[in-house]
């Protein structure tokens, strides 16, 4: 019995469904669905008919219809839109029912007259991509449209579709009354750095006296946002001319150049408050972070403040990883400084030995491209420290000496960069002892950017050395707070650890290290820290146990190699010294 074969063929497929269905729904049901069949009826059948179009499928909102032509396709979709547009002119935005239209052509698989295949599948993303009342086609649909129909094309580049293997090229169509082409008109370029648009957050309070308490918290938001020097933040100005709009935020990055866009809401109920945020990347409409805040009338500029802190510290390590996934994706022949510098941190996350020393190189890299370039300097010198400190290569006193020097370089030319402050200062009090530089460029560091969570560990770091217990601790429990989901948190744990060790506290320690590891199991750092809790406890057949986990990490160590690698830096006092040694001699690890 022979296999049935399967029928393939080639077709402009169009997606297209109904902007904001579910509200259109919510406010009137009988309404929304007798509009529909209206439409359906006297535009939908009569132009597919015109254009020899045929409805594959119907939803309750969308349709799915087949073409034999490209032209024929996109010549449809146009006369659709704008005849959509000619209707809802004199209905009111809110009861209007607009479509997104995606079109592209690729090969099909036909069965019981469905179809389906990848060429479907696109046709649907791009649709996502359209806005109200437009088209978004792929560059072959433009390809093959380009000249035989009277619209401009605006191109959105290279985009990365959900479930779709590979970048498609997407353009828009720009529509104008029939028989007028629209003048192309480049998209606003996006600046060379990370941007960003806080809108005016929506007053959900029914209370016209709280749209003040809403614009508060955003212009908190800008400014504190704007402290970051790696990122481009729209004006407050600028974003405020959206405020009252229903906004599309794909033609808000257009409109205004920018990759990403916080919004938000304010609602309001007695005396508390609910204040919710996400950020949103324009181009693909993806969203890359989202969280609310609760809190109580009582201090209303408190509470502004608090807000615009813990959004600050929260968006930031979320918008580098969103970077730093972008840089990932560019081809290497077209790597620049900064690019070099956000793979070097992708590595650095990484937290291995070979991605440790791949960062190192990769700021370097960056550094050869742009020798003031402060971040990868900054950088190259705090990959050596954690080198060191978690004894990964042969990290030569040479290299210390050249980590410390990137390190004051780093200080030197980089008076307003925070990050490359806080990493140039952990290295200046790890490596070189220098605690009173590495105080000054961290403080510096929160001066610029009172948010950053990372600087805020550093200072952990460096307080906890200076036996200043309760501060370590105290910046710490900061820099968690500003930043909880921070992919370097663990590191803001593992202060914590260290600090209770160091403290005699050897229970709470060992809690700490033990949060450390489960968020960065190769972290030996935390894992001694745990080993000679366990030893001072008395609970040696726990450590012992725990040794081989780190000789796994950390092959040949000895007390005396430790002690060798351990000279130059401030982490230990004498006295943490010698009880950190003896518990390590308690565990069972070699003299040497």
């Amino acid at each position: 019995m022979s296999e049935k074969r399967v029928e393939r063929r080639l077709a402009a497929i169009m997606a297209a469904d109904v902007a904001g269905y579910s509200r259109l729904m919510g406010a009137d049901e009988e309404g929304t669905l007798a509009a529909l069949n209206a439409i359906r009826r006297e535009l939908a059948d009569p132009m597919n008919a015109e254009h020899r179009g045929r409805i594959v499928k119907t939803t309750g909102d969308g349709l799915l219809i087949e073409f034999a032509s490209v032209v024929d396709a996109v010549r449809c979709a146009v006369a659709a839109q704008r005849a959509m547009a000619a209707r809802n002119a004199e209905i009111p935005a809110a009861r209007r029912i607009e479509f997104r239209i995606g079109i592209h052509q690729g090969d099909v698989i036909v069965e019981d007259g469905d179809i389906f295949g990848d060429g479907v599948n696109l046709a649907a993303r791009l649709e996502g991509l359209a806005e109200p009342g437009g088209i978004c086609v792929s560059g072959r649909v433009r390809s093959d449209a380009a000249g035989k129909v009277d619209v401009a094309f605006d191109d959105l580049g290279e985009q990365q579709l959900k479930n779709i293997a590979r970048p498609v090229h997407v353009f828009a169509i720009r529509l104008g009354p029939e028989g007028v082409i629209v003048p192309e008109r480049a998209p606003l370029e996006l600046p060379d750095k990370p941007s960003l648009a806080v809108l005016p957050f929506q007053n959900m309070s029914g209370d016209p006296e709280q749209e003040y308490f809403a614009d508060g918290i955003v212009e908190d938001i800008t400014t504190a946002i704007a402290r970051l020097p790696w990122l481009f933040v729209i004006a407050r100005n600028s974003s405020f001319t959206y405020k009252g709009k229903a906004v599309d935020l794909k033609q808000v990055g257009r409109e205004l150049g920018v990759r990403y866009v916080l919004e938000g809401s304010v609602r309001k109920a007695g005396n508390r408050v609910r204040i919710t945020g996400q950020l949103i990347d324009t181009t693909t409409g993806a969203h890359i972070w989202a969280d609310r805040f609760d809190g109580a009338l009582d201090d209303i500029f408190e509470l502004q403040d608090q807000v615009a802190s813990s959004v600050a510290g929260a968006i930031e390590p979320r918008l580098r990883l969103a970077e730093i996934e972008r840089a990932a994706r560019k081809p290497t022949d077209s790597l620049d400084a900064y690019d070099l510098y956000l793979r070097a941190v992708a590595q650095l996350h990484k937290y291995t030995e070979e991605g440790m020393g791949e960062a190192a190189i990769l700021a370097k890299r960056a550094l050869a491209l742009d020798p003031s370039y402060t971040p990868a300097a900054a950088l190259a010198s705090w990959c050596r420290t954690l080198q060191r400190i978690q004894g990964w290569g042969a990290v030569s006193d040479a290299k210390v000496a050249e980590a410390v020097s990137l390190a004051r370089q780093a200080i030197e030319a980089g008076r307003d960069d925070p990050d490359g402050l806080w990493m140039a200062g952990y290295t200046l009090s790890i490596l070189a002892g220098e605690t009173s530089a590495a105080v000054a460029a961290i403080d510096r560091a929160l001066t610029l950017n009172p948010n950053s969570a990372p600087a805020w560990s550093a200072r952990g770091w460096v307080l906890a050395a200076q036996t200043q217990f309760a501060r370590a601790i105290e910046a710490s429990e900061q820099a968690m707070r500003l930043s909880p989901l921070d992919p370097l948190a663990w590191l803001f744990a593992a202060v914590l650890a260290y600090t209770h060790m160091a403290a005699g506290r050897y229970e709470e320690a060992i809690e700490w290290a033990e949060r450390t590891l489960q968020a960065q199991p190769r972290y030996v750092v935390a894992m001694r820290f745990k080993l000679v809790c366990l030893a001072h406890l008395g609970r040696i057949d726990e450590a012992r146990e725990l040794l081989k986990r780190v000789l796994d990490l950390q092959p040949g160590l000895t007390i005396a190699g430790w002690k060798a690698s351990y000279a130059t830096m401030s982490i230990f006092t004498p006295e943490l010294l010698a009880l950190y040694v003896d518990g390590l001699r308690k565990a069972g690890v070699p003299e040497g």
